[in-house]
């Protein structure tokens, strides 16, 4: 379930009140009760109003939201009580005329992008309850509405009437013998107020659902999926069990997905708010809908994670997806509860129609902002890999972990490229080494495992890893992520002076210094197999670097050591932005099994004093560039978005919690140089 319930939907609600207001006979001269004000209200959060009608910062149910269709532009009307540029001048019969039939005050028909066919189910109560919200339980705005902008012949309003001669009933919902009152509640709900078949449901030729209700020899149609605005809206027929669709949309994620695009938006304004009743009749109605002809089965068992692929590291697809997507969705493609969502069994992912994964993938994703999920993770786009590149990653990701999609093209995503034209800065000089290219150097072999003992550094070398760190937990993607201390260009510095050492260090030399440090373990026999293939690696990526080069992005970048730390809001920063990956208690994320996720920052499974990460201004550099992760639209991590003061802030509190001493400590910057922050 990827998609809203269609903006398109709203089209025609944002012409709804538009056009010269028609005073009647029964507009309300007195503020209803607070009882119906308050059920007016829920039906409002039934139907999704504010969703179109309020505009990004602006006001409630003022309108202006614009909403860009292949006929045109329409800007979302005033719907707030305002006499004169709102809907206060209109009677209840108006409204109710609208609502049902597509017709407003001003005599003008709608467009059937308006789900008014939807809205003609509501029973009269609930009318009345919302127009008594509407007229009575929202502020007053003067705002004057906006003209559409619609094309010849979609201009030309005559023809509506026709349309709704053909495709319009309404006859309120009237509930069957044979269901219950659960069965009922649920069918009133999805076919009525909740409109979902305006977005999940497949359109005729003249934009008509072919549907209403799952009656009749029509009725195989409803709900079983339709491509809205790019996404791909699935099939909503026998969904997951109950109690996990009701988790989706009470908050907006649960075991098999999470939302993403549009549909986000509903579970923030809408869906959230309703009742537990609701949505339980909600999800045991579409569970008792027979699955649609091409639909594929909706899993009910969570699966356990899957072994990473056998392709993982021997295919770009594998390899591209390791860089760019695996530090969130993990190798195993179980994501991350509660943070990232897992690809394994995942309806988006193996659905027959792949738009809405090329959509998220080209263009980025936010998760929807609940009461259970207040904190929004975000994916950025990643427009700027090619579409060979894109078309690799998800038909690697289509074809794992018990997945069964068919394989995307490059031409697939290049058609949604053109159609979506996304946006992206490139303005840094850094060049992001692709991963997949290891498979066509001359010693392919040795450069994979180079890249595989830096990425599963304790899993490759338990007897070299004294912590549950690896090399990628400070040199991110495979030390491919500028400021996130990227290898690029690294090899070309080495031999070199260390200032640490206070001599010309091997590069050798300064990777057991990380195993000693960072990693609290045993260096590698420098001749060894491992630590050359780890060497290669620094090499592959060596490219055409010159010692006397400067290497855009390389290291962490700088934080002024003038700023003074408060650990005070250090620990509040802590407990706001890092706990979530790293634990209350500083121990980092793991799976139920032990498995790492995300490393610990302090303890005895944390670097150690000697390590850089273990002082204030380095550490808050790296935070500064680096995290959280899934936090804005900075590829390839959505990494950043801390000010420098709460960088230092958070830096000094963790980097000087308890962790392991270092006992070559005393042998440290013997030639004098020691910094400021330095933990001995």
């Amino acid at each position: 379930m990827v998609s809203s319930f269609l903006r398109l939907a709203a089209v025609g609600s944002a012409l709804l009140f538009g056009g010269p207001l028609l005073a009647g006979e029964s507009t309300p001269t007195a503020a209803s009760d607070g009882a119906q004000l308050d059920r007016g209200k829920y039906i409002a959060q039934l139907g999704d109003c504010i969703a179109c009608h309020t505009a990004p910062q602006g006001e409630l149910m003022a309108g202006g939201l614009e909403l860009s269709t292949p006929m045109g532009t329409i800007y979302s009307s005033n719907i707030t009580p305002d006499p004169k540029t709102g809907i206060g001048a209109y009677s209840f019969e108006q409204f109710d005329k609208a609502m049902r039939e597509g017709v407003n005050a001003a005599g003008q028909n709608l467009y059937p992008a308006m789900p008014y066919p939807s809205y003609a189910k509501m029973t009269e109560a609930d009318m009345r309850d919302l127009y008594a919200y509407l007229m009575h339980g929202v502020p007053a705005v003067a705002k004057d509405n906006r003209e559409a902008e619609m094309q010849w012949p979609f201009n030309q309003r005559w023809g509506l009437a026709l349309w709704n001669f053909a495709f319009l009933d309404n006859t309120p919902f009237e509930p069957q013998p044979t269901r219950d009152e659960v069965l009922n509640r649920g069918a009133y709900l999805v076919q009525g107020l909740g409109h979902c078949g305006a977005c999940h449901t497949p359109r005729g030729i003249a934009f008509q659902e072919k549907a209403m209700s799952d009656d009749g020899r029509s009725g195989k149609h409803f709900l079983a999926g339709e491509t809205v605005e790019h996404w791909q809206a699935l099939s909503l027929r026998d969904l997951w069990t109950v109690p996990d669709t009701v988790q989706l949309l009470k908050t907006g994620q649960n075991r098999f997905a999470t939302v993403s695009g549009n549909m986000a938006e509903v579970i923030h304004h809408s869906t959230q708010h309703f009742t537990d009743a609701d949505l339980t009749a909600i999800a045991t109605y579409l569970k008792s809908l027979p699955p649609g002809e091409n639909d594929l089965p909706m899993p009910a068992v969570a699966q356990a994670p899957a072994a990473p692929p056998a392709t993982l590291f021997s295919s770009r697809g594998g390899l591209g997806y390791t860089q760019f997507c695996a530090d969130c969705h993990r190798p195993d493609g179980g994501g991350v509860p509660g943070l990232f969502p897992p690809l394994a069994h995942n309806p988006s992912v193996a659905s027959n129609n792949p738009t809405s994964l090329m959509h998220i993938t080209l263009t980025g994703w936010k998760t929807a902002e609940t009461a259970a999920h207040p904190r929004v993770y975000t994916m950025p786009g990643f427009a700027r890999l090619s579409d060979q590149e894109i078309a690799e990653i998800l038909t690697f990701v289509r074809g794992s972990w018990g997945n069964d999609g068919t394989p995307i093209s490059d031409k697939q995503v290049a058609q949604l490229r053109k159609q979506l034209n996304p946006q992206f800065n490139n303005s840094t000089a850094f060049e992001t080494p692709r991963l997949a290219n290891l498979l066509a150097a001359a010693n392919a072999d040795q450069v994979v495992r180079g890249m595989r003992l830096h990425l599963q550094t304790k899993e490759l070398l338990p007897d070299n890893v004294g912590n549950a760190l690896n090399c990628t937990s400070c040199h991110l993607n495979a030390g491919t992520v500028a400021d996130g201390s990227p290898f690029v260009g690294v090899s070309a510095f080495f031999p070199g002076y260390a200032p640490r050492a206070g001599k010309v260090i091997t590069l050798e030399e300064r990777i057991n210094g990380c195993f000693r440090r960072s990693m609290n373990g045993k260096p590698l026999p420098p001749q060894s197999a491992d630590m050359q293939a780890m060497v290669a690696y620094f090499d592959w990526m060596k490219f055409n670097t010159k010692p006397e080069d400067k290497v855009p992005g390389r290291g962490v970048g700088k934080v002024d050591p003038a700023i003074k730390p408060d650990l005070a809001n250090g620990e509040l920063i802590y407990a706001k932005q890092c706990a979530v990956c790293h634990g209350n208690q500083g121990e980092g994320l793991a799976r139920a099994d032990g498995t790492p996720i995300y490393p610990p920052l302090w303890g005895d499974q944390s670097f150690n004093i000697g390590a850089g990460m273990a002082r204030t201004y380095t550490a808050a550099a790296f935070v500064k560039r680096n995290m959280p992760i899934g936090f804005h639209e900075q590829f390839p991590l959505g990494q950043g978005g801390l000010s420098d003061q709460e960088a230092v802030d958070v830096a000094a509190w963790f980097s000087q919690q308890p962790r392991p001493d270092f006992p070559d400590k005393v042998k440290d910057w013997p030639n004098g140089g020691r910094p400021v922050d330095a933990r001995y």
